[in-house]
C-alpha cells in the first residue's frame, strides 16, 4: 500500500512521535516490550489507513464526524503501561520496589496489549471479508495477508519471550499465554457488544480504548476471585506474580463499586424478566404502566448490589475485616477537620457552579463548548488543593464521583422515575456533537481523565507532576486552547477543522506556566522534585498538538499521552 503524504495526517503524525519517544526511552531490559509495541503500532497504522481508504468497516455505526481512530485507540493504553514499566524499572534498579511489583505491571502491559491486538486481528478479518470492488489487484490482497501474518508472528514471539522470563523461571508460560489470549477474545466480544448496543456514540478507537480498559479491570477482579476460590487449581507462581501485590483498601472499594455498577444493568434486566415470568403477562403490562413499581424495583436491586453483593466480595476476596461502608466512615473521620472541610468545599463549589452554568445554558447564546470548559476550570479548583494536601482522600472522592455518575447515567438511560427524565434534561444542556441521547460520556471522560493519572501514580512515583497530568492537560491546557481559539483564533490547522494555531499555542503556554508555579509549590510541601524539563516540554507539546489534530474524544486520550511522556 502506498503511504502518501495525505495518509500521514496530523493525528497519526502526533501518535507516531509519541510512540517513538517512548520507544527511544526504553531500557535494555524492556527491548522485547518495545518491539511488541512497535509491531502493535505498525499493525494499527496499517488498519487505520485501510479503514480510511475503504468502506470495509462502514457497517459499524460509529460517531459521525470522527475518524476511525484505530491507531490512537490501539496504542494509548499499552503505551501508558509501558511508560509505567519504564518508571518501575528505574525504581527496581535503585532497590525501591520489589521484583513482584515490576512483574505485576508486566502482566498488566501484556493483558492490555493482548486486548488491543486481538481487536486489531478482528478488524483485519472484517476488512478482508468485506465486499471487494470489481477485479481488485491480486498483489494488494497478497501483500495485506502477508503483512498481517508477519505482525501476528512477531507479536506472538515477543509475547512468548517476555512471559517466559517472568518470575525468573520459564514455568507456566503456557498458562500465562492462555490468560492473555483470554483477554484478547473477551475484548473482541466486548467491542462487538458496545458497537451494537451504543450505535453512533463513539468511534472505533474510542470503543477500543474503553474495551481494553474494561477487560483489564474485569480480568483483574476475576483473577483475584478465582485465585481466592480455587487457589490450588491455579499455579502458585501465576497467582503470586499476577495477583500477589498488596492492594490498598481504597483501590479495592473503587474496583468493587465500579464493576458492580457496570454489571448492574444486566442484573436489573434479569430481575425484570424474572418478575414478568413469575407474574405473567398481566403483571408485565401493569409494570410498564406503573413507573413507581419499576422505580422501587430498580432502587431495591441497586441497594442489594451495593450494600450486600459488592461488600461481600470485598470481604471474601480481599479480607476486609469490617463492612466497606463502615471503613469509609472511619477513614473520613480519622482526619475529620481536613476531610469534612474538603467535602463541604466540593459540595458548595459544585452546587454553585452547576446552578449558575445551567441557568446560563438556558438563557444565554454562549457556545456549549465554552460552557463545558468552565467545568474543566472547576476541576482545577476542586482537585489541585486536594491532590497536594489530601491525595488518598481524593482517590476515594474520585471513586465516589464515578459511582454517582454511573448510577445517574443508568437512571437517565432507563428513565427511572422520578429522576431519570430530570437528569436527561439537565445533561442535554451541556452536550455537544460527541454525545447522543443514548449515551452521554463527556462528564465521564473529564472525571476519568483527571483521575486516571492519579490512580496510576499510586505507589512508587518519581515524577511529581505525573499525578497532575489530567488536571493540567484538561483543566488548563484544553480550556485555554478552546477559549483563546474560539475568541481570537485565525490560523487553522486544517481547512476542515476548527482548531487554531493560536488556541494550541495558548494551551501549551498555559500548561508550562502552570507547571512553573506548581513545581515550587510542591517543593514547599515536601515533594522531592525529579521532573525533567525536556520530558515535560515534550509532554505538553505533543498533548497540545494531539488536541489540535484529533477528532477523537480528547478528554480521554490527552491525559494518557501527557501522563505517559511525564513518566519517561
Amino acid at each position: 500500500m502506498n503511504l502518501s503524504l495525505s495518509m500521514v495526517n496530523g493525528e497519526r503524525g502526533v501518535v507516531a512521535l509519541f510512540v517513538s519517544c517512548v520507544l527511544f526511552s526504553l531500557p535494555s531490559s524492556l527491548l522485547c516490550h518495545g518491539l511488541n509495541l512497535a509491531v502493535l503500532s505498525f499493525f494499527a497504522l496499517f488498519l487505520d489507513i485501510s479503514a480510511e481508504n475503504s468502506a470495509s468497516l462502514s457497517h459499524f455505526k460509529t460517531r459521525p464526524g470522527a475518524s476511525s481512530g484505530i491507531l490512537l485507540g490501539a496504542v494509548a493504553l499499552p503505551t501508558v503501561m509501558i511508560s509505567k514499566l519504564i518508571q518501575l524499572t528505574r525504581a527496581y534498579s535503585l532497590h525501591q520496589i520489589e521484583l513482584q511489583e515490576l512483574e505485576h505491571m508486566t502482566m498488566q502491559y501484556w493483558a492490555t496489549s493482548a486486548s488491543c491486538f486481538g481487536v486489531l486481528i478482528y478488524l483485519c478479518i472484517v476488512m478482508q471479508r468485506a465486499p471487494k470492488p470489481m477485479h481488485p489487484p491480486q498483489s494488494n490482497s497478497v501483500w495485506v495477508a502477508t503483512w498481517s501474518l508477519i505482525c501476528i508472528v512477531l507479536y506472538a514471539v515477543t509475547c512468548c519471550v517476555s512471559l517466559a522470563t517472568i518470575s525468573q523461571t520459564g514455568s507456566n508460560t503456557a498458562l500465562k499465554l492462555l490468560w492473555e489470549l483470554f483477554h484478547g477474545l473477551v475484548a473482541v466480544k466486548l467491542l462487538q457488544q458496545l458497537l451494537n448496543c451504543f450505535p453512533s456514540c463513539a468511534s472505533i478507537g474510542e470503543v477500543l480504548l474503553v474495551t481494553a480498559g474494561l477487560v483489564l479491570y474485569f480480568g483483574d477482579m476475576l483473577a483475584y476471585t478465582i485465585a481466592k476460590v480455587s487457589g490450588r487449581l491455579i499455579s502458585a507462581d501465576f497467582i503470586t506474580v499476577r495477583y500477589g501485590i498488596k492492594r490498598s483498601e481504597i483501590s479495592i472499594i473503587i474496583q468493587g463499586l465500579t464493576v458492580g455498577l457496570l454489571l448492574f444493568p444486566i442484573f436489573f434486566r434479569f430481575v425484570l424478566r424474572k418478575c414478568e415470568r413469575s407474574f405473567g403477562d398481566g403483571y408485565s403490562e401493569e409494570r410498564r404502566n406503573n413507573e413507581i413499581q419499576r422505580s422501587l424495583l430498580f432502587f431495591a436491586s441497586l441497594g442489594f448490589i451495593l450494600i450486600v453483593i459488592v461488600p461481600s466480595w470485598m470481604q471474601f476476596v480481599h479480607g476486609f475485616q469490617v463492612h466497606p461502608i463502615i471503613w469509609v466512615f472511619a477513614f473520613v473521620f480519622s482526619e475529620p477537620f481536613k476531610r469534612l472541610s474538603l467535602c463541604i468545599y466540593w459540595v458548595s463549589l459544585i452546587c454553585a457552579s452547576v446552578l449558575r452554568f445551567y441557568n446560563i445554558s438556558k438563557n444565554s447564546k454562549i457556545e456549549r463548548i465554552l460552557l463545558r470548559k468552565y467545568y474543566h476550570l472547576m476541576a482545577v479548583l476542586m482537585f489541585v488543593p486536594a491532590l497536594i494536601f489530601q491525595p488518598k482522600f481524593l482517590d476515594l472522592g474520585f471513586g465516589a464521583a464515578l459511582a454517582v455518575f454511573l448510577a445517574l447515567e443508568i437512571m437517565r438511560v432507563w428513565r427511572i422515575w422520578p429522576l431519570g427524565q430530570l437528569i436527561h434534561q439537565f445533561m442535554n444542556a451541556f452536550t455537544d456533537h460527541r454525545d447522543s441521547d443514548l449515551l452521554i460520556v463527556s462528564h465521564f471522560s473529564l472525571l476519568l481523565g483527571c483521575a486516571f493519572p492519579i490512580w496510576m501514580s499510586s505507589g512508587f512515583n518519581d515524577r511529581p507532576l505525573a499525578p497532575f497530568a489530567g488536571i493540567l492537560s484538561l483543566g488548563i491546557g484544553d480550556t485555554m486552547a478552546s477559549m483563546v481559539g474560539y475568541k481570537y483564533g485565525v490560523l487553522r490547522w486544517s481547512k476542515t477543522g476548527k482548531k487554531t494555531v493560536e488556541g494550541t499555542a495558548a494551551g501549551i503556554t498555559s500548561v508550562l506556566a502552570a507547571c512553573s508555579v506548581l513545581l515550587p509549590l510542591l517543593a514547599s510541601t515536601g515533594y522531592i522534585l525529579s521532573e525533567h524539563w525536556f520530558s515535560l516540554i515534550l509532554a505538553v507539546t505533543l498533548s497540545g498538538l494531539l488536541e489540535a489534530y484529533t477528532t477523537q474524544l480528547d478528554n480521554a486520550f490527552i491525559p494518557l499521552i501527557f501522563y505517559s511522556l511525564l513518566c519517561l
